[in-house]
């Protein structure tokens, strides 16, 4: 699978690649979004919701697991997911996300504990905190994402 990263200067440009990211989404896409506390996921998720035609506050679901989003708030239906609470991968099967999928994209934070429970055609991306005090975009493509991520920079 195709791979790649970019340097993010700041917190502006982590959300604003969330926006770019939500312009080529799909019902049915899984977006996984790793890195560590702090790197940014939320802020690019943001960006995300933000980019799909969300206008108000995005909060985070760390505590409810999952905050789900339907036009007409959003352009699509989207899950926004954070999985750093979840202790066991079997605990994720009573979020029902495999059904979710079938109408609506998932943003997926901490995708790590799924375990093998990861879908193989999600867009894996992850922000890693650099010294300068930007952040480090990567990124593993799975066939279904060749040619939409990532975008063309101008």
């Amino acid at each position: 699978m195709p791979s790649g990263s970019m340097a993010l200067g700041d917190a502006l440009q982590t959300e604003e690649q969330g926006v770019a990211l939500a312009s080529v989404l799909r019902a049915g896409d899984v977006v996984a979004l790793s890195g560590p506390l702090g790197a940014g996921k939320t802020t690019f998720a943001r960006g995300v919701l933000r980019g799909l035609g969300l206008s108000g506050e995005a909060p985070s679901p760390s505590y409810s697991l999952v905050i789900a989003y339907d036009p007409p708030d959003l352009r699509l239906p989207l899950w926004h997911i954070d999985l750093y609470r979840i202790e066991e991968p079997r605990e994720i099967d009573e979020l029902g996300l495999g059904d979710a999928r079938a109408d609506a994209a998932l943003l997926i934070e901490w995708p790590e504990r799924m375990g093998d429970g990861l879908w193989s055609d999600a867009l894996r991306l992850s922000l890693e905190p650099e010294p300068t005090g930007g952040r480090r975009l990567t990124w593993i493509i799975p066939k279904a994402w060749e040619g939409r991520w990532p975008l063309p920079q101008p």
